[in-house]
């Protein structure tokens, strides 16, 4: 499907090795901010409590962002859990606020206009929080061995690693606005990311395929030209695949609340970088190893 089609061949590769030094140094400065700043994890990660509430009627979490702000308990999640008259607070290592758990509880409850009562208090001790994380290090390693995997067996070696670079580019671009914005780090965040690598190797492999099927259409012309004409081919697509994406994605940014805020951050994070990579990354890795039409027949005449 193509909502329109460019007669006119752009050449994408013209400015490749100024948009890759461009990228080199946006990844080696996200390195450095993981290195120096750090993931700001939540709970989840970190420890602290979690208080679920019920209320008699529907509440507005607002008021309930308010109040912990007030009494000077900051860094917290709220967010509704089932229906909008219950309520689930997360609160990071609560010694650090220096507020008893008792003290959090009673001003919560104290609003005369709601009849509300605790349903549990539940402890997240910093053992569960390294078993989470460490959980969320092996699932990443799994889904990235398994791209590698796949990418292996579907294309030519050349092909396999120019995508694979691509997509952890992608990865530690994330990590690495996270990491100098300080942004809450939560498990629904790592989803996004587990999410962004299947995303953006699904549109490498879309260039890469036409690549592939124009060496073969197109067998007397060099690779730069079939790489042009082969992500111009590909725009249409993207526009369609991305942009429609996008448009989830802002929806969930606006309306999802600070429960999905930085997971739809991620993800549009992901999607834009993801579309970056495939064009100017991937691609230009596989002309730079001189990816040929002999490399393609030998991988699919065995």
């Amino acid at each position: 499907m193509e909502l329109f089609k460019i007669k006119k061949t752009i050449p994408f590769m013209k400015h490749a090795l100024l948009l890759n030094l461009i990228s080199l140094f946006t990844f080696l400065f996200s390195m450095f901010c993981i290195y120096t700043y750090g993931m700001n994890f939540s709970i989840e990660f970190t420890g602290g409590k979690i208080i679920a509430l019920h209320y008699d009627k529907e509440f507005n979490v607002e008021n309930i962002r308010q109040t912990l702000d007030d009494i000077g308990c900051h860094g917290c999640q709220v967010q509704n859990f089932g229906s909008n008259q219950d309520v689930i607070i997360k609160i990071p290592i609560y010694e650090k606020n220096n507020i008893d758990i008792n003290y959090i509880s009673d001003n919560l409850l104290s609003d005369v206009d709601y009849k509300a009562k605790i349903n549990y208090i539940e402890s997240i001790g910093p053992q569960i929080g390294e078993e989470l994380f460490t959980n969320g290090i092996i699932a990443m390693i799994f889904v990235i061995l398994g791209i590698i995997t796949y990418l292996g067996f579907r294309f030519e070696w050349k092909f396999a690693i120019a995508c694979v670079i691509a997509n952890l580019h992608d990865v530690i671009i994330i990590l690495g606005f996270f990491a100098f914005m300080q942004w809450d780090f939560s498990l629904s965040v790592l989803t996004g990311i587990l999410a962004v690598l299947g995303y953006s190797v699904n549109e490498s492999v879309i260039i890469m395929d036409r690549i592939r099927e124009n060496f073969c259409k197109y067998n007397h012309d060099n690779l730069y030209n079939i790489i042009n004409k082969s992500i111009t081919q590909t725009i249409s697509r993207t526009i369609i695949t991305h942009g429609s994406t996008q448009m989830m994605i802002i929806s969930i940014l606006v309306f999802g609340g600070p429960s999905l805020h930085y997971f739809a951050i991620a993800i549009t994070i992901g999607i834009w970088f993801g579309i970056y990579s495939s064009v100017f990354i991937s691609s230009s890795l596989a002309m730079w190893m001189k990816v040929n039409k002999y490399d393609i027949l030998k991988k699919y005449n065995k």
